[in-house]
């Protein structure tokens, strides 16, 4: 098979993976369809990638992976010294930064590692390639396979896949929930021990600078997006996670087991989740107080930290010029930058809205749970106006019949309260919003 032909199908076959932010860029000067996604370094460069597999050859039968045994797809496998070539040409070319490494299970998850690292080790030393490089590792692989990959790449990375055991086992039968966390949990330690080494010898070889992620699957099974949500807080917590990336279920393969082909992505849901996870992230917020098993589920009208202001009421409005840092991050409207500049600019006097707009508040949101110098009574809006004007314009963006798959406790807009329109659910939705003051 041609190198070309092997290039086409193994990035095609990549671009499921939402471990990095964007995927399937199409740029200037391309002479082939290569997927391109964009990433994060340790220091917060964004990098533009080549995302690709090592191989879509693979043993195992994940019924929702396009790639699984038995699925009629072409099939290619490079070879590492192919590998190697492809992405040095594309360095060269300025097309990449980096590369985004995953593959197949070819024959075992040992077996599949060694090629990968052969692929890397070729990278890195013959060609002196020093780019970032992010590689998912295979579960099961042998935790001198997990060390060896780690030398060599800046981000490592290992799919849980599921949100819950009783569904991985249901949709991945060749994945167990050990042969996944023991190597996250390696992972973290060789981290840890590598920073030591590193403060006591600065030529210590590097482990995974980048740290480590995850990827859940969202929509191909009916689990809650409480529990999607309490999974990833106690994997940061306990595997020092950078990131954990939510991918909306893609219909691609049928089966009894999973949502009909003709369902639609989705990816109201994965933003929402995306939006929840920076709440858990750098908001302060435990996974609790976003989600409860009595609402298991987003708002699909307002985002996470709104929803929680709603509920919440009893609790504001609060005083700018008085609250604690903590108390001013559960605010609407107020993310931690502006937090740290409030902090610092209440020194020199007492701030009111035109201040706060300068900081970089969005008084939009934020103005109806707040006390100023200017406002010392808080919003002066009725119950239903609020609600409304903290409705996500996003929602119209991403459709009315992909909010749900399984249901939940806020259906999809075109079928809340009976409306025959979205503009008609959301005004059913404010009414019952308010109604919860």
């Amino acid at each position: 098979m041609r190198m070309l032909d092997k290039l086409t199908i193994l990035t095609e076959s990549a671009k499921y993976d939402a471990a990095c932010t964007s995927s399937g860029a199409n740029r200037p000067g391309h002479t082939v369809m290569a997927g391109v996604c964009h990433s994060f370094t340790a220091d917060g460069r964004c990098v533009s990638l080549l995302k690709v597999l090592m191989s879509n050859n693979c043993a195992y039968k994940c019924k929702y992976c396009v790639n699984r045994a038995g699925n009629d797809v072409p099939r290619a496998t490079f070879t590492p010294e192919e590998l190697a070539t492809v992405t040095v040409e594309f360095y060269r070319r300025n097309y990449i930064e980096g590369l985004f490494l995953s593959s197949g299970v070819i024959k075992s998850p040992d077996h599949t590692m060694e090629l990968m690292i052969d692929a890397l080790a070729i990278l890195r030393h013959r060609y002196d390639f020093w780019g970032y490089i992010h590689a998912k590792a295979i579960p099961g692989a042998s935790p001198e396979l997990i060390y060896k990959l780690g030398l060599l790449v800046d981000r490592l990375s290992i799919n849980i896949e599921m949100p819950s055991e009783r569904s991985l086992n249901l949709l991945a039968p060749d994945k167990t929930k050990n042969a996944i966390l023991a190597p996250m949990k390696q992972i973290r330690s060789e981290i840890e021990e590598n920073t030591y080494a590193l403060a006591q010898y600065r030529h210590a070889p590097t482990f995974a600078s980048a740290g480590q992620a995850t990827q859940m699957i969202i929509g191909a099974t009916p689990d809650t997006d409480h529990q999607i949500i309490t999974l990833a807080s106690a994997m940061y917590k306990k595997y020092d996670l950078r990131r954990v990336f939510y991918s909306a279920y893609i219909p691609v393969v049928e089966d009894s087991l999973l949502p009909s082909i003709i369902t639609t992505p989705p990816l109201l849901r994965e933003h929402r989740l995306y939006q929840a996870d920076f709440l858990l992230r750098q908001y302060e917020f435990a996974a609790d107080e976003i989600l409860s098993e009595e609402t298991p589920n987003f708002n699909p009208y307002l985002d996470p930290k709104c929803n929680w202001a709603i509920n919440n009421m009893h609790l504001f409005p609060i005083d700018v010029n008085t609250a604690s840092a903590h108390e001013l991050l559960r605010v609407p409207g107020i993310g931690p930058t502006s937090v740290k500049r409030i902090v610092v600019a209440r020194r020199e006097g007492q701030l009111g809205f035109a201040e706060l707009k300068r900081i970089g508040v969005v008084l939009k949101r934020a103005q109806h749970f707040i006390i100023t110098k200017d406002n010392s009574a808080g919003s002066r809006l009725g119950k239903d106006s609020v609600v409304r004007a903290l409705i996500d314009p996003k929602v119209y963006s991403f459709g009315t019949e992909q909010l749900s798959l399984f249901g939940g406790t806020y259906p999809a807009p075109a079928l809340l309260g009976g409306a025959s329109t979205v503009s008609d659910a959301v005004e059913e939705t404010v009414l019952q919003l308010a109604s919860a003051f």
